[in-house]
């Protein structure tokens, strides 16, 4: 080599020189680069372990129990809404959730009991004039049996008078005896007819009774009360915006509700679970009693725990996945604890873990790269760094499982040390 330098003319010679010191100047540097890095770069110890496979699913918390505040169906109709309690009120068990339009029934209660006081004047007036019939006939009565006891005494004098005048005493008893039974006769009807005409207005007064008893239930019923305390949910108006939509607007003051239309709901906090829907390609991977993990949008600080507590036999047809239509399994996560901050309705994301794998050794996934086709970790030794090739079988947001390449115990770099930092 030295032979080879010797014979090559003054440029080639310094040339070559030249391009000798770059190299190992750059290796030189390299390696202190290395050193220096390796000295304050970020590490994690490779572990042993288990390593979770997940199944990440959207969900959506649902109360396990609650009560539905409805619109009566005793209406018969569509009522309007002229106040409502705001969504996420706090309510207790007798406060008004929800006050409809009761101006129609209003003036049919005016009008039932309208109605009430004429049938009560009517069984007044009915009464009395039975009584002054019934006087009338009791007094004509009295006069007939006079005439007949007078008769009798007539009769009674036939031995001393005339045989023709006798006979005239008879006939004048016959009238009055008729007279009179005419006369007791026409009080039992008279009595009777007044009965009969009493019991006619008592049975419309009646009606009216009840007219106006359905009228002020129905009124009553308007006015929707919180069957338990609990913190409002209103419901989604499907009228407003179609019955096959998915972003139906919450009820409001001015809505028009149908008969048992549910209009608010007081769900029962201490019972809320997590609601999914899993695609049937997923179903077989899903079992009761699995492990999960939480992540509620509105409470992106915590993160809760749960397990799978029921998976549906049967799966539904999705229409809203488009075409061709899906089919999907539905799927509970019961929470292990509760946060004060949630709420029914709230969207969150569900990562079950379906499979799990013992003993394996375990790297950050941030402390793998990828290099030119391969997967590399960068090993810590004393002030150096090791570019050293594994070989990854399992991977999951977090963590990936290494079969080949690192051993228990070494420090791995968790940035890649040969990517130069920008500085300011």
């Amino acid at each position: 080599m030295v032979a080879k330098l010797k014979a090559l003319r003054g440029p080639q010679k310094w040339a070559l020189i030249a391009l000798a010191i770059v190299v190992i100047s750059s290796v030189t540097w390299g390696a202190v680069r290395y050193s220096r890095q390796g000295t304050n770069i970020a590490t994690a110890e490779v572990k042993v372990g288990e390593f979770a496979d997940h199944l990440q699913i959207r969900g959506e918390l649902k109360p396990l129990k609650s009560k539905i505040v409805t619109a009566p169906s005793t209406a018969g109709s569509d009522v309007q809404i002229v106040k409502l309690v705001k969504n996420g009120d706090v309510v207790k068990t007798g406060d008004v959730i929800v006050q409809f339009d009761v101006t129609t029934l209003q003036r049919t209660l005016d009008g039932n009991r309208s109605l009430l006081k004429q049938a009560d004047g009517e069984i007044v007036q009915t009464r009395a004039q039975g009584r002054l019939a019934e006087e009338q006939d009791q007094t004509d009565l009295l006069k007939a049996r006079y005439d007949v006891e007078r008769a009798k005494l007539e009769v009674s004098k036939q031995e001393i008078v005339s045989q023709i005048e006798g006979e005239e005493a008879k006939a004048k008893l016959a009238d009055a005896e008729q007279v009179m039974r005419q006369a007791e006769q026409k009080v039992k009807s008279d009595n009777r007819g007044s009965e009969a005409d009493v019991q006619g207005k008592t049975e419309k007064r009646a009606k009216a009774l009840f007219d106006v008893q359905k009228a002020e239930r129905q009124i009553a019923a308007l006015t929707v009360k919180a069957p338990g305390d609990g913190m409002v949910t209103l419901m989604p108006n499907w009228r407003a915006s179609g019955f096959f939509s998915d972003n139906a607007p919450e009820f409001k003051e001015g809505d028009r509700a149908w008969p048992g239309a549910a209009i608010a709901e007081l769900p029962d906090l201490s019972t809320l679970r997590v609601t999914a829907h899993v695609d049937e390609t997923d179903r077989g991977r899903l079992s009761v009693g699995q492990t999960a993990t939480i992540r509620v949008d509105a409470v992106p600080d915590k993160e809760l725990s749960g397990r799978v507590t029921d998976i549906s036999t049967i799966a539904k047809m999705d229409f809203s996945s488009g075409w061709p239509i899906k089919k999907n399994f539905d799927l509970t996560v019961q929470l292990d604890q509760m946060e004060p901050r949630l709420r029914p309705g709230m969207s969150s994301t569900l990562r079950v873990a379906v499979e799990r794998f013992p003993n394996s050794i375990l790297i950050p996934a941030k402390a793998a790269f990828s290099k030119q086709g391969r997967t590399v970790a960068y090993v810590l030794h004393g002030s150096t760094i090791e570019e050293r090739t594994i070989e990854v079988s399992r991977r999951s947001s977090e963590e990936v499982v290494v079969t080949k390449g690192l051993a228990r115990g070494e420090q791995v770099a968790l940035k890649d040390p040969t990517i130069k930092e920008s500085s300011d």
